[in-house]
Order: structure tokens, then sequence, then C-alpha cells
């Protein structure tokens, strides 16, 4: 596989009035094209300081981040955040719209991607006659529209109960395999991590370093549901477990 993204010694101190707050200590990492890359730690850790920093929302205080080929991120946040006065596709260019004029080939596009998952009946209509599950797709799409390489996913499904977030993983799952899109994704649910990932960063608290990372396989790789299913899930998690618990 082809690395499109490197991370080596990166370190992230806040400054307040009062003190240093040493966020990320040292944290390295690659990811390779087509990866699902989950990234799980204690609450408070600077795991979205990690996506935040990576799509240049905040600046790191050291350390270097190589992407490579001209690459592109994008980041899905950690709530829908459709605008209800705006129709579904109108919030799905929202991205383009800043960039500048919207090409013809552009639009229709993110048409195709509404129609392919789903969302063919809903195109025009508003955010607030959406499920859960619609408007998390309405989301990636509005992610996927300025067609990134490497899509970030900071707590995607977490505002969700536990029916719904099983069902709109999978969903996000499809997808971004189907648009052979790199993905990222940061996570306090062990289990959701290990159904849908290649590899698993384990944090430790702050100042976080990598404890470790995971490759994750199954007997028979299937889809996170599937996954869940498999003998090899258990043991995983209960290894993952134990190193966030140390």
């Amino acid at each position: 596989m082809k690395k499109i993204l490197d991370v080596s010694k990166l370190k992230k101190i806040y400054h307040t009035n009062k003190e240093e707050i040493f966020a990320l200590k040292d944290i390295n990492f690659d990811v390779f094209q087509g990866e699902f890359i989950s990234i799980v730690g204690p609450s408070g850790c600077g795991k979205s300081t990690i996506l935040s920093i990576l799509c240049n929302l905040i600046d790191k205080s050291s350390g270097n981040i190589s992407l490579y080929n001209g690459n592109k991120i994008a980041y899905m946040l950690q709530n829908d955040s459709l605008l209800p006065f705006m129709n579904v596709l109108d919030n799905c260019l929202i991205g383009l719209k800043i960039k500048g004029p919207i090409k013809n080939s552009d639009k229709e596009y993110v048409i195709n991607l509404l129609k392919k998952y789903g969302l063919a009946d809903f195109i025009y209509k508003y955010p607030d006659s959406l499920s859960g599950g619609m408007r998390q797709r309405c989301a990636l799409i509005r992610t996927l529209a300025i067609k990134p390489d490497i899509l970030l996913l900071d707590e995607a499904m977490s505002a969700l109960d536990y029916q719904s977030r099983l069902k709109i993983g999978e969903d996000i799952y499809k997808i971004i395999k189907n648009e052979k899109k790199t993905a990222i994704m940061v996570t306090h649910d062990i289990g959701e991590a290990i159904s849908m990932s290649d590899r698993v960063i384990v944090l430790s608290k702050r100042p976080a370093i990598v404890k470790n990372i995971y490759d994750i396989k199954f007997e028979n790789l299937s889809t996170p549901i599937n996954n869940r299913k498999d003998i090899c899930f258990s043991k995983y998690f209960d290894t993952i477990w134990r190193d966030l618990n140390e």
C-alpha cells in the first residue's frame, strides 16, 4: 500500500495566563491509502487535538506532518451541523460554495452521491425532514463533495443511541469504502473502533503518547456489525480495554 500521511514527533502545548498545558507529547503514526484508522484514548487525552492539527484548525507546537502527493484532507464534525434554512442539496454544496463558483460537474457529482446513498427523495427537502441516519449521511456527503483523499471523523456518531450508532456506523463505513477514501476516526467506543478499522491507535492519558498500534485482522472480514460477531473481536476488545485502563 502507498503511504499518504506521516505524523512524526507531534507535540502540542496550550498556553494560558497561568500555565502551560501539555496535551500531546510524542505522537507518531503513518497512514496508507485506503486505510480506516481509529484513534482511542482516555477522555481529554488529545484525540480531537490531533485531528484539528491535521486539518490546520490549530497549530502544532513541534513535530512533522507529511502529506504526500498533494492529498486533500476534510473534517467531519461531531454533529451534522446542517443549516435548517437550506435544503439538503444546498447543505451538501456549502464547502464548494466557500471555494468559489460551483461547476456543473461538481454539482452533478453531489447529486449522484445523494441518489446513490438513499437521499434521492430528499434532495430539495429541509433537514428537519431527515432521520438521524439521513442527517449523518448528508453530513458525510457534504464532506465528500470537495473530493478529499483523507476523511477525519471526530466522534461522528457520539450523539446517537446505541442501535442508531450501529446502523449509521455501517452506513458511513460502506460509503467510505465504496468511494475508496482513507479515514481517520476519533472515538471513545472501543467496539466501534475495532469493528470499523484496519488499525487502532491507542493513546495514553495526557500528555499523550502512542501506547500501541493494533493491526485488526478478522478471520472473516465483513461489515462493522458482522465484524463484531467474529471470534477475534472480543480478544481485540479485551486487549485494548486493558491497555486503556492500565
